[in-house]
Formats: structure tokens, C-alpha cells, sequence
């Protein structure tokens, strides 16, 4: 039909725009923050670029979702505007007759909010939180940086070297302060370099002092040294059993049903559902007055996106907490909004009012009555 087609095409045009500008949003947002990370030490500098890329791609089903939620209300908002509707009207059709084209031009992008939040969201979490974890757990010739102090991988040893040479081999000026158990250590030299003999690999200092302290005590030792070597261990990432649960893939979800991975389904089944239920409520809520506007209805439009969304997120703190069930949150939340939806889109396909719906309520209790 061409009416259909026209309207998937205005669609695809208005859905391709809202997109390019939602993920460059993200992506911009997204960078700060990561930047934010890299410069507190949670990411590796270098590895920037690939958090975002892997944080953008976790966002994508919401992006998608909103997209393709703004473009249905600023299609029919424009139909709407331009009194095409009433030509749509006049022909013998309503409202509950455009879900059928509008479902024929999302149904691709239901599928993609499907994949990306079943399969890749799991994945892209996991990336991330690999690349964390390889960046806290590097080895303390790794974490020193010249010019800068930089804590060990256990947190008992501080290293500073004012510069390096030869690909961080070798350095001078350097300075360790070490705390085990109540005794504390302080070296300071004028030059270290890296060497590595059967035992391990070792800091050898090269003309410097040694003072040595304990906690609670006055004594102080001194002592001077041509050459005095420090085992540095490497502390290798390794496999952990406490897995974040987002990171786990859905499957795994399923075949251990705890309220955590329950919380977790929630989530990525809700953002089906989500995208699924604002198609309906697009259509429902496009309805606008030619001499009223569009802004109003945007407004409420994004303003019950991010409730929904907010209720997302609240839910499966609920289920993590066992105060709802997997079931009864999905049928209270996306079960309401979906006959809410409906409810206001017949409202609008039979052109109902208060006094319509008072009229109603009143011939029923009639025939209840005879």
C-alpha cells in the first residue's frame, strides 16, 4: 500500500537521524567518563578507545529503543500537523491500523534489541570488566610510571623513579617505601635497573641508603649500599569465581535460577519488552492537536521513557532483594503498561471521551439491572 510505504520510509528517514544523534550523545558522555576512569587508574590509558567502544555497545538496546520510539511519535506527531491523519481517518481507518506497518518497519530492529541484549551485552560486560581486572592485577614494574608514585599490586610497596631509559630496563633516582607486618622500609638510589636471575626478577639499586623503622619505636637503622637487589613479583591475572553477574551470558542465567541471575533476566528480557510495549505507546500518544503542537507531547513521550526505564532498574534491585518474584514483576510492570497502552490506544482508534466512557459505565449497570 502506498500510504504504508511512505510512512515506513519517513520512518527509516527519522529513525536514522535520532540514532546518529543519540549514539554520538552517548559516545561523547561516554568518552568523559572513561577518560575519567583511565586517569584514576581503573583502565589502561591506552585502552580508552575500547571501554567506549564496549560501553556504547551495552547502551545500544536502550539507544535503539529510544530511536525507534521517537521517530514513531515525530512521524504520526508530523502526520498529525499536516492533516494527513484525517485523510487516513476519513478513508475508514483508525489508529490500531498503523501498528501493522509500523510493526512491519521495526520488527528488524526488535530483532537486533533481542541479539544485543541476550548475546552482546553479557559479552561487551565481560570485556570490560577483563580489561579492569588485567589493568588492577599487573605486575609492579608494569604500575611504575616516571615521574609519578605508584602503589603495588599489594598495596604494601610504593615506587617512585624520576626517569627511565631503555623501555622502563633501567631508571634513576628511585625511591621504595615498603610496609610489612610493623616494620617500615625506605630505599632510596641513585639508579635501578631490572635483572632477572633464576630465582625471579629483581630491582638491583645501585648506590643508595636503606632505613629501616619499626611501628611504635624510636630506633631508626641506616645503612649504605653499592648494590641491593628486590625481588618484584608479577602478580599474573587469574581466573576468580566471583563473576559479575552481567557478565554472565544468558544461558548461564538460566540453568541457575538464584536471585541475582533472576534480577539480571529481568533486565535484558525487560529491554525486549520495553521495545516491544513502545511501539504501542508511540502510536497511543502521537495523537496531537494541529494548533496545540508537538513539544508537549515529546515532553511526556521522553518523560515516560525514563520512567519506564528508572522502573527497570528498580525492579531488579527488587528481585535481587526477593521482595518481587521474576514473574510477578515482568506481568506487573510490562503486562500494566502493555494493557495501559492498548486501553489508550482504543481510546484514541474510537475516539472516546470522559463523557463517552460515563455513558458506557452507565448502560452496562442498565442492563445489569434488567
Amino acid at each position: 500500500m502506498l500510504f504504508h510505504s511512505s510512512i515506513r520510509k519517513e520512518l527509516a528517514r527519522s529513525f536514522g537521524a535520532t540514532l546518529i544523534v543519540l549514539a554520538t550523545v552517548v559516545m561523547t558522555m561516554t568518552l568523559i567518563r572513561t577518560l575519567g576512569q583511565a586517569s584514576r587508574g581503573s583502565f589502561n590509558p591506552s585502552d580508552v578507545m575500547l571501554v567506549m567502544g564496549y560501553t556504547v555497545l551495552a547502551y545500544m538496546p536502550t539507544i535503539l529503543t529510544m530511536s525507534l520510539f521517537i521517530s514513531i511519535i515525530a512521524t504520526l506527531s508530523r502526520m498529525y500537523s499536516d492533516s494527513e491523519m484525517v485523510i487516513w481517518f476519513t478513508s475508514g481507518r483508525g489508529l490500531s491500523a498503523l501498528l501493522g506497518p509500523l510493526f512491519r518497519f521495526a520488527w528488524p530492529v526488535l530483532l537486533v534489541v533481542m541479539a544485543l541484549a541476550l548475546l552482546v551485552l553479557p559479552w561487551s560486560n565481560q570485556k570490560i570488566e577483563t580489561m579492569k581486572e588485567q589493568y588492577e592485577k599487573r605486575g609492579d614494574i608494569e604500575r611504575i610510571q616516571p615521574g609519578q608514585f605508584q602503589e603495588s599490586a599489594t598495596g604494601n610497596r610504593v615506587f617512585f623513579v624520576e626517569k627511565d631509559a631503555t623501555g622502563k630496563q633501567s631508571g634513576s633516582n628511585v625511591f621504595i617505601a615498603t610496609t610489612e607486618s610493623d616494620k617500615e622500609t625506605i630505599t632510596s638510589a641513585r639508579s635501578g635497573r631490572i635483572q632477572t636471575v633464576d630465582q625471579g626478577r629483581f630491582l638491583m639499586l645501585s648506590n643508595g641508603q636503606r632505613l629501616e623503622s619499626v611501628v611504635g619505636k624510636s630506633e631508626l637503622k641506616i645503612s649504605e649500599f653499592e648494590e641491593y637487589g628486590i625481588k618484584v613479583g608479577v602478580d599474573m591475572p587469574g581466573a576468580t569465581d566471583d563473576v559479575a553477574v552481567n557478565t554472565r551470558p544468558t544461558l548461564a542465567l538460566l540453568k541457575n535460577l538464584t536471585l541475582p541471575n533472576l534480577a539480571e533476566l529481568s533486565w535484558r528480557i525487560g529491554l525486549i519488552l520495553a521495545a516491544i510495549n513502545f511501539v504501542i505507546i508511540g502510536v497511543a500518544v502521537s495523537s496531537v492537536n494541529p494548533r496545540v503542537g508537538r513539544s508537549a507531547n515529546l515532553v511526556f513521550s521522553l518523560f515516560a521513557f525514563v520512567l519506564y526505564y528508572n522502573l527497570l532498574t528498580l525492579g531488579q534491585s527488587w528481585i535481587a532483594s526477593g521482595k518481587f518474584s521474576f514473574g510477578g514483576f515482568l506481568l506487573g510492570l510490562h503486562g500494566s503498561t502493555l494493557v495501559l497502552g492498548t486501553l489508550w490506544l482504543a481510546k484514541g482508534h474510537n475516539n472516546w471521551d470522559w463523557r463517552t466512557l460515563v455513558d458506557l459505565r452507565a448502560s452496562l449497570f442498565r442492563r445489569a439491572a434488567t
